[in-house]
């Protein structure tokens, strides 16, 4: 198997479950995909539809009570982590397999500097002495753009702005050189030109360090410039997955057709945008049949749609679709 097509991780029916006292939400249902050593992977769907969860569940970060993975394997490197101790996961979790997630404020400590958080890490993973990791520290601020690292270095998380603080984030996660950054809507909070920076500097960096990226996001513009395989998630599970030139080009699933018919386009001038009706199915209560069949012009009026839910298959090389109407569909 080639460079380019080494698996570095491999979900396979991966199932998250949350117990609340309104009954049980399926969060995550039969997730499956692979990403790629050095490639970019990302995974888009509407808020509430189990990207976070999906995220949270490979680094085993699932609070518990009321979530639990149930079923499925989250191998990496050949090791099942649902298999390892809790004192194994914390050595791969900040070293092999680092996340940054969507608010910096809630994941950096407004009690300690930046630079202590970082010296933290690197001494906790890489076992260097006080000096060292302070120059390391200085090192990776300057290399995620930092002006003045050797003074910012001693600032608090609340002396710096959003920009800034996602950058010291994403300094934390790559200190130990990570073979897999999880990013979970790097840029929600931050204006146009930072998002672009942000985004910017993380091909920079998985390019220094073949390093790969797990996006997630619900910006399809981002997608379409920056990944290199997507797979699209609606209500728990994945209904389209296919390299990002294939995903965009010929979309199968009314749902990701209708993701992609919803962006603005170049030339609309106060045109009204096209949007899918209905919302998110409710995970305590997931309509029967296709999830998505109540919001599809095709299934809302198909009994199969409405009685039996698809399974994820392959349609061509590489493009899996779960939808009965899909073409090349064969169940």
């Amino acid at each position: 198997m080639g460079e380019n097509n080494e698996i570095l991780l491999s979900v396979k029916g991966l199932s998250t479950h949350f117990y609340t006292e309104q009954g049980k939400a399926k969060a995550v249902q039969q997730v499956g995909f692979s990403i790629k050593k050095g490639k970019t992977f990302a995974l888009v769907g509407e808020s509430g539809c189990g990207k976070s969860v999906t995220a949270l569940s490979i680094m085993k970060l699932v609070p518990y009570p009321p979530g639990k993975i149930v079923s499925g394997e989250i191998i990496f490197r050949g090791k099942d982590l649902r298999s390892l101790s809790g004192k194994q996961m914390r050595q791969i979790r900040g070293d092999r397999i680092a996340m940054i997630f969507q608010e910096p404020m809630t994941s950096l400590n407004p009690v300690f500097t930046v630079g202590n958080q970082i010296i933290e890490v690197l001494k906790l993973h890489q076992k260097k002495t006080s000096a060292q990791a302070r120059a390391d520290a200085i090192e990776v601020l300057d290399k995620v753009g930092i002006a003045d690292p050797a003074q910012r270095v001693d600032e608090y998380p609340h002396q710096m702005s959003g920009g800034m603080r996602q950058r010291v984030m994403i300094a934390m996660a790559v200190s130990c050189e990570p073979d897999l950054l999880i990013a979970d809507e790097p840029t929600t909070a931050l204006d146009v030109t930072i998002q672009a920076q942000i985004l910017d500097l993380m091909d920079g960096l998985q390019k220094q360090n073949n390093m790969s990226i797990f996006l997630i996001t619900h910006d399809l513009g981002v997608v379409a410039e920056r990944a290199d395989d997507v797979a699209v998630m609606y209500a728990s599970g994945i209904v389209e997955t296919a390299d990002a030139k294939t995903l965009f080009a010929e979309p199968l699933h009314p749902y990701t057709q209708g993701l992609l018919k919803s962006l603005p386009s170049l030339g609309f001038k106060g045109q009204r945008l096209n949007t899918i009706a209905g919302s998110v199915a409710n995970p305590l209560d997931f309509p029967k049949g296709c999830k998505f069949h109540p919001r599809c012009p095709l299934g809302i009026t198909d009994r199969r749609c409405q009685s039996k839910e698809p399974e994820l298959k392959e349609v061509s090389d590489g493009h899996f679709v779960a939808c009965f109407k899909a073409a090349g569909y064969e169940e």
